[in-house]
């Protein structure tokens, strides 16, 4: 069974991946402590070709379909008490598209009917009060982070979007369904902005995620229309290294001319991206392929979310 949550070890200080390879400590049970050899697989060996997000374009230009997957057993994030059905054609209908992630019963309740900008706060103890659970999204600055919860919430301008990174600069809260939070974190690599403004946002940022007591995951935007960027690496790993329960969310996911992301297609950057963290997990991290362009990937946040909620709310 893959636990969601553990106690949380003591804040250490992050390590960058280029001089020592960190051992991520993650919501993901029987941790892999040597990082050099192969994860043991949990389930099966056996290969699945799955279907990946169909995009539904917003205007008349539509992008080539997304190629199918293709995915070992062993990289399924499969959440509590769900049954893993072994014959493939029951497995892959359950698997959400262009994600990794298996639904589970938990799945309820996933759609977005209201939504409500609450309050930005500078300290986590002036974040709501109420115990609703919450997920915080965070990324580099401009990854997409505003675009993306306007794209979940299906409202243009619920969160401000800006071509200047850095516009984010509080915890923003949003209610969603009188029920839970989303959170929209600043951003971070924003070079521009003054070093200690930059300290700020570092300081709170963290605190929240060690401290706040209702957030059910962070969901971590990476760029998938560009190759892997060390920040983004050791941000996932100071994640990791603090038991801090993280989903992927690959944005940006309908670029697709090679001029524009160095050569390579999104779904090759995913991959890489995948196997540059591979060796700090025993079993792979959730992560979903989007577009806030398209829309991909939106039903598929929103399902997981569902699922990690609805377990969270029980237990």
């Amino acid at each position: 069974m893959v636990l969601l949550h553990l106690p949380k070890l003591p804040s250490t200080i992050l390590t960058p991946l280029s001089t020592s390879p960190i051992f991520l400590r993650t919501h993901f049970l029987n941790p892999n402590p040597n990082p050099t050899k192969t994860p043991r697989p949990l389930l099966l060996f056996s290969t699945l070709t799955l279907p990946a997000s169909e995009p539904t374009p917003l205007d008349p230009h539509t992008p080539e379909p997304t190629p199918h997957l293709q995915l070992p057993l062993h990289k399924l994030f499969v959440p509590p008490e769900t049954h893993v059905p072994l014959d493939t054609p029951t497995l892959t209908a359950r698997i959400l598209k262009g994600s990794n992630i298996l639904l589970s019963n938990y799945a309820t309740d996933s759609q977005v009917a209201q939504a409500e900008f609450i309050k930005s706060s500078v300290r986590t103890e002036d974040c709501p009060s109420d115990g609703l659970p919450e997920f915080a999204l965070v990324g580099r600055s401009n990854v997409g982070k505003s675009s993306l919860l306007n794209s979940l919430v299906r409202r243009k301008k619920l969160a401000l979007t800006s071509k200047k990174p850095g516009k984010t600069q509080c915890i923003n809260h949003f209610r969603i369904n009188d029920s839970w939070y989303l959170v929209d974190l600043p951003g971070y690599g924003y070079a521009s902005a003054p070093q200690e403004l930059r300290m700020d946002w570092e300081k709170f940022t963290k605190d929240y995620f060690l401290n706040r007591s209702t957030l059910v995951s962070v969901f971590l935007l990476i760029d998938a229309s560009i190759p892997a960027k060390q920040i983004d690496l050791e941000y996932a790993s100071w994640l990791g290294q603090n038991q801090i329960p993280m989903t992927i969310i690959f944005t940006k996911c309908d670029k697709r001319k090679k001029k524009k992301n160095g050569g390579k297609r999104p779904e090759e950057n995913v991959n890489d991206f995948q196997e540059l963290i591979h060796g700090f997990f025993e079993t792979a991290p959730p992560w979903i392929m989007t577009s806030s362009v398209t829309n991909q990937g939106r039903d598929e946040i929103l399902l997981h979310m569902a699922q990690l909620r609805n377990y969270w709310l029980k237990h």
